[in-house]
């Protein structure tokens, strides 16, 4: 349950704090800890704002805000001190220990989102890590909503959510709309990031918009055995460092790499990872663009209740992309004329300076980062095997100037060929079982 359906002199044992970024650090470090018991004191007169007392002090949080922290309750008894999942004080079979029990219970769930380039290997993932048998396929689109699974791994119950495949996380196609939303909207405690190693700098594109929205995430270097093949030269150790997050080799159709993936998961989700430093970057995209971010978070920082759903930096940006729904998400500020005159004049300048638009620059400078990061950890692509070599003699042949065409009228004609007669013989089996069925009528 949420801290804020707590009632005025209920108890309960926090198991996590959901939200990113600076708010959720500002709630933790307010003493919202998991395992820690949090009382609620008194509701206002309209229910907003909720007074709490924790860890001998009281303090008072937004409804909102209280939503984001989830909560086992426990029955009324009066708190030992230092009363904590951890403290190794409470006795078994007590009410104490069965709430607390019930709470570590509760923490041990963790809601991991696979975000992806299509045909990256997420479903693989799922289908191998939960059991499912999802349709894999090679287009955009053929995850068209969210399925979700389960898998049990070392005492946790991670609860996986595939989300469509999808380049950005811009508002152009209905997949990428609703995997913005349901990472703004149902905060996953981790964000995992399926990256196809095969195709590294495209698929980082989509990784620099994940780092802008500040949540916690751990990436995947799936396909991992293609680039050995080729032989990819590829630090993942200071990749990972110059990204900010965690990054293991997989190869979902084998399953290798999984258990440490996993691992990693559970790690950065208890804050105990320590292989690489877990941290949020932010990339730079040049002089003027970094400054109208600057004015507009100014301004944006001021709602707290947009800080809860988004971190301000990645609001503006996307409203230097000239993001249509993240606009309409903060129409009704009292200052969204203002916000959007920033935004505007910004625009301007940067068009007149160098005669491109905001938009082009964001994307310019992501593609820079990208680059300059791959450059820095010496990633050099192999000359291997060519793993698709089939694929590409046959599609060099159907594509073929001259050759293309005979080849497209072959396969019409191979088609009308056995439709009509190769698919004879099985009608007149029909037709014969069917008259013989009609006799023994």
């Amino acid at each position: 349950m949420q801290l804020s359906e707590l009632k005025t002199g209920e108890r309960g044992i926090i198991v996590k704090v959901s939200g990113h970024g600076g708010f959720r650090k500002r709630i933790i470090e307010m003493g919202f800890i998991k395992g820690k018991t949090v009382e609620a004191l008194v509701n206002a007169p309209l229910r907003d704002p909720v007074k709490y007392r924790i860890m001998g002090y009281e303090i008072s949080l937004r409804r909102t805000e209280a939503a984001q922290v989830e909560v086992v309750k426990t029955s009324s008894w009066k708190p030992l001190e230092g009363d904590d999942v951890t403290d190794g004080k409470l006795t078994v079979g007590s009410e104490k220990w069965k709430s607390h029990s019930l709470a570590l219970e509760r923490r041990r769930e963790i809601n991991v989102a696979l975000v992806g380039n299509p045909n990256c290997g997420k479903t693989s993932l799922f289908n191998y890590a939960s059991g499912a048998h999802e349709r894999v396929g090679n287009y955009s689109g053929v995850t068209v909503d969210a399925k979700e699974g389960v898998a049990e791994f070392k005492g946790y119950k991670l609860n996986l959510v595939d989300l469509p495949g999808t380049y950005s996380l811009s508002a152009y196609t209905p997949e990428e709309l609703y995997v913005r939303k349901q990472i703004v909207e149902k905060t996953p405690d981790i964000v995992l990031n399926v990256i196809d190693t095969s195709n590294l700098e495209r698929n980082l594109y989509l990784t620099t918009q994940l780092i802008d929205m500040n949540i916690r995430m751990v990436g995947a270097l799936n396909m991992y055995d293609e680039i050995e093949t080729r032989g990819d030269l590829l630090d993942n150790t200071k990749l990972s460092e110059l990204l900010g997050f965690p990054l293991v080799p997989t190869v979902f159709k084998s399953g290798d790499g999984v258990k440490e993936l996993f691992t990693t998961i559970i790690q950065v989700y208890e804050g105990t990872y320590r292989k690489t430093p877990v941290r949020h970057i932010h990339i730079n995209h040049g002089r003027y663009i970094e400054h109208a971010i600057t004015e507009m978070q100014e301004h944006l920082k001021q709602y707290r209740e947009i800080r809860r759903q988004f971190s301000t930096r990645y609001l503006a940006i996307k409203l230097l992309e000239y993001d249509k729904d993240i606009e309409q998400a903060i129409s009704k500020l009292p200052d969204f004329d203002e916000i959007i005159k920033h935004r505007d004049d910004a625009a301007a300048r940067y068009k007149e300076e160098t005669h491109e638009d905001t938009e082009t620059a964001v994307m310019d400078a992501k593609y820079c980062f990208i680059h300059g990061a791959l450059k820095e950890i010496g990633y050099a692509t192999g000359k291997g095997t060519d793993n698709y070599r089939i694929t590409h003699k046959i599609d060099a042949l159907v594509t073929h100037k001259w050759l293309g065409f005979p080849m497209f009228f072959l396969f019409i004609f191979l088609m009308f060929f056995v439709t009509f007669n190769i698919g004879q013989y099985p009608m007149d089996w029909i037709d014969a079982g069917v008259g013989a069925l009609s006799d023994w009528l």
